[in-house]
């Protein structure tokens, strides 16, 4: 068993929780799953908007924000960064790290990305050759969203 608390996680907030008390921008730790070597892999929520709210994210903002995210994430946490992945409601986005569950690590990585994003002249990967719908990228609308969730960092542990 993981000791979320022990990570810098609120422990009432782990775990699948009602959609109607979520919170948005928030960060939370969905599952800490232990494997049978002693690895254990870490599924953490970003949430941007909250939910059933009639605010949800398009198609381009969430495209953009998933490529500077696995850009930044695999630059600075290389090893331990697995996956991100957009939530199909539109509100967020999922982080999958591999021996990484720390809130410090986390969410200062996630914050140096979306400060980083602020100076980009480009949405990373958006071309041909390393995406799949490469002209649906938006760099304005990433560093938009990007001031958003970043203008509310002191409660991203507040998630409901």
């Amino acid at each position: 068993m993981i000791d979320a608390s022990a990570l810098g996680w609120p422990a009432d907030l782990v775990g699948e929780l009602d959609h109607r008390r979520l919170k948005a921008p928030a960060v939370k730790l969905r599952s800490a799953t232990p494997g049978e070597k002693g690895d254990v892999v870490y599924a953490v929520d970003l949430r941007i908007r909250r939910p059933n709210a009639g605010e949800y994210l398009t198609d381009t903002e969430l495209h953009s924000v998933e490529h500077f995210l696995l850009e930044g994430f695999s630059r600075l946490l290389p090893g331990t960064f697995l996956s991100v992945g957009i939530m199909g409601c539109q509100t967020g986005l999922y982080l999958g790290f591999l021996n990484e569950g720390r809130v410090p690590v986390i969410l200062d990585t996630l914050a140096q990305i979306l400060e980083d994003m602020q100076q980009a002249t480009a949405v990373p990967y958006a071309n041909i050759e390393q995406c799949g719908r490469w002209r649906n990228h938006s760099l304005h609308d990433a560093q938009r969203v990007a001031r958003e969730i970043l203008a509310r960092r002191a409660d991203w542990l507040d998630a409901a």
